[in-house]
């Protein structure tokens, strides 16, 4: 390259949350699992069952695992990296698939609100 010339700008897109969001839904999609994408505050949520949502930060994915530790009741949760959205959605697919099985999504409040 001579002096003159200017070096190629790479056109790739940045990575924000809710592009990391986003292809997580669409796996989610692929194995039959509907999800809604919110995003703000520099960070991403994806809603997928009652009982679970899916927040990134656009490097990680994190969701409450369904158990609790010790005797102060600490929350476990499931982590995967954001650049690995497939084996995420799987994971989270098993998960909901667990939710499922305990029961029926819980009827609407007064507000009309549930998950559908």
């Amino acid at each position: 390259m001579s002096g003159h010339e200017i070096p190629a700008i790479s056109r790739q897109k940045a990575i924000t949350p809710v592009r990391v969001a986003r292809r997580l839904r669409d796996e989610l999609s692929a194995l039959n699992i509907a999800s809604d994408v919110h995003d703000g505050y520099g960070l991403a949520l994806v809603s997928v069952w009652f009982g679970l949502v899916v927040w990134t930060d656009g490097r990680v994915f994190r969701w409450w695992a369904g158990e609790q530790t010790g005797q102060a009741r600490y929350q476990r949760y499931a982590f995967c990296p954001a650049s690995d959205p497939v084996t995420a959605a799987r994971r989270v697919a098993d998960r909901c698939l667990e939710l499922r099985k305990r029961g029926p999504v819980p009827v609407p409040g007064p507000s009309g609100c549930a998950p559908q």
